[in-house]
C-alpha cells in the first residue's frame, strides 16, 4: 500500500471512525486514499473548525479527535485549536501534510515549520520524512495522544512519504496506561490530614472527567459526606443536585462556593492546577487550609500552591484509598446555610430577556442526556452558573485557552459523536461570528445542532471590564453592526426566530427543542447585563463584587 493509505489503516486500527478537516495539495494522497476508505471525513469550512470540532468529538465520547490539514497556511490554522486541546488536556491527533521531503527548508510553495510553531502547544509533535517510520509514528501519537495526561499530537507527513509504496504495518500496540506505584509515604500524610480536618472541601478539576474518575469522585463523596466545588471544566462531575455540592469556584463563580473554600481547613484537589480565575491572588487562597493535591501530572505539584501531601497516579486508584467516612456535621449545616444565604435570584425587573432566568427555563426543559456546548465570553459563564450540569461529557467550552469560535465546531462534533443525543450551542455574537462558517458543514450534514444566540450587541465580557476597570471608556466593543442573523441562518437553510420579551421565552425553547432540523434561536438582551459576582483582578475571592 501507499504511505496514504496506510495512514487510512492506521486510523481504522485505533478505531476512528470519524474525522473532520479540509484538503489542499500537499494532504491529497492522504484525500484520495478517504475517497473510499471507509473512514467517515467531515468537511469544515476552515481548518481552525475542523480542530474544534475534533476536540468536541473527542469530549463528547471522552474518546480521541482527529483533524487533517494541508501543510502552510492548512496546518497553522490549526495551532489555536491545538492549543486549545493543550489547555484543556483533549487527546487530538492532528496530521498534516507537508511538502516533499527534498523541498524541506527551500521555502517551497504553502511551506512552513510546522513542527517548530507547534512544540510549545502540543504534548508531542513528529515530522515524518521517511515512509519506514510512518507506522510505528502513528501508533506512538495515538499512544501519547490518551496516555497520562492527555492532549494534542501533531503527526506532519511529507507529500513523497505519502506516496512511496510501505509494507503493511502490523497492528498498532494498545499499550496500557502506566501508573506510578503509590506514594505510601503521601498516602500516610493525605490520611492523617482528612482525619484531621473539621472543615474539608473537595475540588474537583478537569482532570476528573479525562480520568475516567466521575463516578469514583461521586463514590468518594457519599462515604465522607464532605462539600465539593469546582473549576469550569470540572463542572458536571458531581452531580449539581447534590446536597453538599456548591457549585463553581472563582472569578465568576457562586459567592458560597468561593466564601466555603475560604473558610475550609482542607483541600482535596483532584485534577485541578490552581489557575488564576480560580484562586484569586494566590496568597489569599484558602489561607487556612492545608493541601492535598492528587494528579497524574508531577508538574502541577507546588507549580502555584505547595501542597501539604502530593499523590501522583490514577484517581481512580488514589481516591478510594482515602474514602473514610467524615464526622463533619456542623461544617455540613454551615455550607447548606451558605447556599440557601446565597442562592441565585431570578426575579429581574421589566420585561426584557434576562440571559441567567432564560437559562435556567432551558435546564429545566433539558434531558440528562443533552449536550451543551458553549462559546467565550459572558453567556459561558451563566451557562457555567445556571445550568444544572449532571455530567461532564455534557458540558463542552473551551475553559484553558478561552477560544471564542470554538462552540459552533464543538456542537458540530459533538452531534457527530452522539447523534441521538440532543446538542444544544449557546453562543454570544461576538463568538458566533468568529466560526460562523462552519454552519455550512452543519447543512452539509443536515445536523440539527439547535443554537441559542443571547445577542448584547456588544462584546459582553470585555464591554463589562471596560465599564468597571477602564472608567467606561469602551474601546472596539460596540458590535451594533451585527448582521440579521436570522436571514444569515436562513441562507444556509437553518430556520430561526428572534425574541426580546420574557414572555416569549419558554416556547421559543420549546419550538427550538422540538425541530427536527438545526435551528437559531436569536435572543436580544441587554447590552448593560454584567456577569455577577466578579472576583476583581489580584483580590481575594471572598472580595466579590456584587451587582
Amino acid at each position: 500500500m501507499t504511505g496514504a493509505e496506510l495512514v487510512v489503516t492506521a486510523l481504522q486500527q485505533q478505531g476512528i471512525s470519524t474525522v473532520f478537516g479540509y484538503p489542499g495539495g500537499a494532504i491529497m494522497p492522504i484525500y484520495d486514499a478517504l475517497y473510499d476508505g471507509g473512514v467517515d471525513h467531515i468537511l469544515c469550512r476552515h481548518e481552525q473548525g475542523a480542530a474544534m470540532a475534533a476536540i468536541g468529538y473527542a469530549r463528547a465520547t471522552s474518546g480521541i479527535g482527529v483533524c487533517l490539514a494541508t501543510s502552510g497556511p492548512g496546518a497553522t490554522n490549526l495551532i489555536t485549536g491545538l492549543a486549545d486541546a493543550m489547555l484543556d488536556s483533549v487527546p487530538v491527533v492532528a496530521i498534516t501534510g507537508q511538502v516533499a521531503s527534498p523541498l524541506i527548508g527551500t521555502d517551497a510553495f504553502q511551506e512552513v515549520d510546522i513542527l517548530g510553531m507547534s512544540l510549545s502547544c502540543t504534548k508531542h509533535s513528529y515530522l515524518v520524512t521517511r515512509h519506514e517510520e510512518l507506522a510505528s509514528v502513528l501508533a506512538e501519537a495515538f499512544t501519547v495522544a490518551t496516555s497520562g495526561r492527555p492532549g494534542p499530537v501533531l503527526v506532519d507527513i511529507a507529500k513523497d512519504v505519502q506516496l512511496a509504496t510501505v509494507d503493511t504495518p502490523v497492528q498498532p500496540l494498545q499499550l496500557a496506561p502506566e501508573y506510578p506505584a503509590v506514594d505510601e509515604t503521601e498516602l500516610s500524610k493525605a490520611r492523617a490530614l482528612l482525619a484531621e480536618s473539621r472543615k474539608p472541601m473537595l475540588y474537583v478539576g478537569g482532570g476528573v472527567p479525562l480520568a475516567g474518575a466521575v463516578d469514583t469522585v461521586r463514590e468518594f463523596l457519599a462515604v465522607t459526606n464532605i462539600p465539593s466545588v469546582s473549576t469550569l471544566k470540572g463542572l458536571g462531575s458531581v452531580d449539581a443536585s447534590h446536597p453538599y455540592f456548591l457549585g463553581m469556584l472563582g472569578m465568576h463563580g457562586t459567592k458560597a462556593a468561593n466564601l466555603a473554600v475560604q473558610q475550609s481547613d482542607l483541600l482535596i484537589a483532584v485534577g485541578a492546577r490552581f489557575d488564576d480565575r480560580v484562586t484569586g491572588k494566590l496568597d489569599t487562597f484558602a489561607p487556612d487550609a492545608k493541601v492535598i493535591h492528587m494528579d497524574i501530572d508531577a508538574a502541577e505539584f507546588g507549580k502555584l500552591r505547595q501542597p501539604d501531601a502530593a499523590l501522583r497516579g490514577d484517581l481512580n486508584q488514589l481516591l478510594p484509598l482515602l474514602a473514610q467516612e467524615k464526622s463533619v456535621t456542623a461544617w455540613r449545616e454551615q455550607v447548606q446555610e451558605l447556599k440557601q444565604a446565597h442562592g441565585w435570584r431570578y426575579d429581574h425587573p421589566g420585561e426584557a430577556i434576562y440571559a441567567p432566568l432564560l437559562l435556567k427555563q432551558l435546564s429545566d426543559m433539558i434531558d440528562d442526556s443533552t449536550i451543551i456546548a458553549t462559546d467565550v465570553g459572558q453567556h459561558q459563564m451563566w451557562v457555567a452558573q445556571h445550568v444544572s450540569h449532571r455530567r461532564p461529557e455534557n458540558y463542552l467550552t473551551s475553559a484553558g485557552l478561552g477560544t471564542m469560535g470554538f462552540g459552533l465546531p464543538a456542537a458540530i462534533g459533538a452531534k457527530l459523536a452522539r447523534p441521538e443525543d440532543q446538542v444544544v450551542l449557546v453562543s454570544g455574537d461576538g463568538s458566533f461570528m468568529m466560526n460562523v462558517q462552519e454552519l455550512g458543514t452543519i447543512r452539509r450534514r443536515q445536523l440539527p445542532v439547535k443554537i441559542i444566540l443571547l445577542d448584547n450587541q456588544r462584546l459582553g465580557m470585555v464591554r463589562q471590564w471596560q465599564e468597571l476597570f477602564f472608567d467606561g471608556r469602551y474601546s472596539e466593543t460596540n458590535l451594533s453592526d451585527n448582521p440579521d442573523f436570522i436571514t444569515l441562518a436562513s441562507a444556509f437553510g437553518i430556520p430561526g426566530q428572534t425574541i426580546t420579551r420574557k414572555e416569549e421565552v419558554e416556547p421559543a425553547l420549546q419550538t427550538m427543542l422540538e425541530s427536527k432540523t438545526a435551528y437559531l434561536l436569536h435572543v436580544a438582551i441587554s447590552e448593560e447585563e454584567n456577569v455577577w459576582p466578579l472576583v476583581p483582578p489580584g483580590a481575594a475571592n471572598q472580595d466579590m463584587m456584587e451587582n
